[in-house]
């Protein structure tokens, strides 16, 4: 069987931590005609010395990870493309059983590679029990491998948009065609969770999620992405999975609250700020 060359983009900043492992299980795909592409972001630590151990395709662009990624598929030279962050581990296949799903079905605009999280300390754990809830949830999953055709047709990520992204090209890529789903898995490296330092953040992509919910229809599916209802819903629809092990069970629901909150005050603040006085 003919095998096409398929670009894997990597967005770096700062990764030095969780690169190397990233970069090896793409290197350790069973499918052998991967080009590796890494565009940094103006890293100070040793990403791009770690990157130059396994590719010679390394580009500086900014500000955010979607004009990265839309860097790095202006530089593909790829049948298809996948889209990988480096704080993420391939299940070896990964690649394969993407390019098996095109075959199978030449109409597909994208394939979703499901994600499990692993870490350590009590918050990693958490987080992994609430990612073991989304796997073939589909108004959660988001593609990341696509046609290069198809992903230039779709202009690419929007890079006006510093969260809800994913969400917002896979909604786009469903409106030209169906979505596949490998079995192998992501493996996201959760590393030691600071709450605190997670909180921050979700204020921070809040303040910023205004331009994915002005550009995305309303609906149940955009409900169920940013409002607490659904995924509470979905916790609770599995109770010996949510309370297998009772204590993580309630640290993943209180860390899960506290995050809503934390972006509640980011999204409605940023709101209050940018109306006129």
């Amino acid at each position: 069987m003919n095998q096409p060359l398929i670009s894997v983009i990597v967005p770096t900043r700062n990764s030095e931590p969780v690169l190397r492992p990233c970069l090896q299980s793409i290197k350790d795909q069973t499918y052998p005609n991967i080009e590796l592409i890494v565009v940094d972001r103006d890293s100070t630590d040793a990403t791009k010395q770690i990157a130059a151990e396994f590719t010679t395709h390394i580009y500086n662009h900014g500000p955010e990870r979607s004009a990265q990624r839309n860097l790095g598929a202006q530089k593909a030279t790829g049948q298809y493309l996948a889209i990988i962050d480096s704080d993420m581990e391939l299940d070896p296949e990964v690649i394969e059983q993407c390019f098996a799903q095109f075959v199978a079905d030449p109409t597909l605009a994208g394939v979703v590679i499901p994600e499990e999280s692993f870490g350590q300390g009590f918050w990693a754990q958490c987080k992994r029990l609430e990612r073991s809830f989304y796997v073939g949830v589909t108004w959660i999953e988001a593609a990341r491998c696509f046609p290069t055709k198809t992903y230039h047709q779709l202009g690419g990520y929007d890079v006006t948009m510093v969260s809800g992204e994913d969400w917002d090209l896979a909604r786009r890529a469903e409106q030209l065609g169906p979505i596949g789903h490998t079995q192998a898995l992501i493996r996201h490296n959760e590393g030691r969770i600071n709450l605190w330092k997670t909180l921050k953040k979700k204020y921070y992509y809040a303040q910023q999620a205004k331009a994915y919910l002005e550009k995305s229809q309303t609906g149940s599916k955009l409900t169920a992405q940013v409002g607490p209802l659904q995924r509470y819903k979905l916790f609770f629809s599995k109770p010996g999975h949510l309370f297998r092990n009772p204590i993580l069970g309630i640290g993943m629901l209180f860390m899960k609250t506290c995050e809503y909150a934390a972006g509640a005050f980011g999204y409605y603040g940023s709101s209050l700020r940018r109306k006129p006085v």
